[in-house]
């Protein structure tokens, strides 16, 4: 039951940002419980992440290596040329480049498991990418549009390290000193992930309710194609480059999968509300496309074994 409940994430965000539109009373008072809700999120991926989970990125370290370069290159660049393309002001592609820049959502994890590909893998690189995202994340931004617009790089960098790093950390050493706890926790930490990520959604929704009916769509439409870019991109180069297809699957989901709740909550701290619609939408849709993604390749066979290091030779078809 908890598990349906979860896997409808779309249909709570959409109802819950329905609300939000048109209530937006309901949820403005309660735009200083961002932070606090991401924090609770990313103490929840920590509580699912092991030492043996980090452990696991020494046995697939060129999947690992590739995967975390694409993350961090596909994603900002495209962001960027999107915004380009779509001739977004200074605050959405600002807002487009933090989606962008973040490292990959914990949703990953789930549509790699229903996908069939490298679960292991995956959670290995979303744990490091986090780690890594506290230092690129504001850099990049810096880097891509600093020109244009202020990045108040230390702060961005403090403040990751208190709301990502310091509660991954403890859920990872709560994880090992509570190994049994947790374990029955388990099934519920994903619901409280949920939970927390749809009220960011529609706190946003509610703070943006004047924008959404004026630019809503075409930031929408940037999102879909972001999304797509990096879910196509992240398969595409891995396969070029020889990976077996559960390598590909997962570092699909491992680049076009944004931990759009953590892009949210840096745009409404550092910038504007505006700049937080991309990863609102972002948040809708990508579990949107990563479900129907992965319901799609579960169907499909693998075909050949996947290699722990994770190439394999014979593995170029598509899948």
């Amino acid at each position: 039951m908890l598990a349906l409940i979860t896997q409808l994430f779309p249909l709570w965000a959409i109802l819950l940002s329905a609300l939000a539109f048109f209530q937006p009373e309901l949820f403005v008072g309660i735009k200083g419980q961002i932070i606090p809700l991401l924090t609770i999120i990313m103490l929840c991926m920590g509580l699912t992440l092991s030492i043996n989970d980090f452990r696991n990125v020494m046995a697939s370290r060129k999947a690992l290596l590739v995967g975390v370069i694409l993350q961090f290159s596909v994603m900002p660049i495209v962001a960027l040329l999107i915004a380009l393309l779509f001739g977004f002001d200074a605050e959405l592609t600002v807002g487009m480049l933090l989606v962008g820049s973040v490292a990959g959502g914990t949703s990953s994890n789930v549509m790699c498991y229903l996908a069939k590909g490298d679960t292991a893998l995956s959670i290995s690189m979303t744990a490091i990418s986090t780690l890594l995202g506290v230092l690129l994340t504001p850099v990049l931004v810096a880097l891509l549009v600093g020109q244009s617009i202020d990045v108040p790089v230390q702060s961005m960098l403090i403040s990751l390290l208190q709301v990502v790093v310091a509660p991954v950390l403890l859920g990872v050493v709560l994880n090992y000193l509570l190994g049994g706890v947790v374990k029955q926790l388990e099934p519920i930490l994903p619901l409280f992930s949920m939970m927390a990520i749809v009220l960011i959604i529609a706190i946003v929704v509610a703070l943006n309710a004047d924008n959404i009916a004026d630019i809503g769509g075409i930031v929408a439409l940037a999102v879909v194609l972001h999304n797509s870019c990096g879910l196509l991109l992240g398969y595409g180069a891995t396969a070029l480059m020889g990976f077996d297809k559960k390598t590909c699957r997962t570092i699909a989901f491992e680049v076009g999968l944004q931990n759009s709740g953590l892009a949210t909550a840096l745009a409404m701290k550092f910038f504007t509300p505006a700049a937080a619609l991309p990863g609102t939408l972002f948040s809708v849709w990508h579990n949107i496309s990563g479900s129907l993604l992965a319901g799609y390749w579960a169907k499909k066979p693998l075909d050949e074994p996947a290699d722990p290091h994770g190439v394999d030779n014979k593995a170029t078809s598509k899948g």
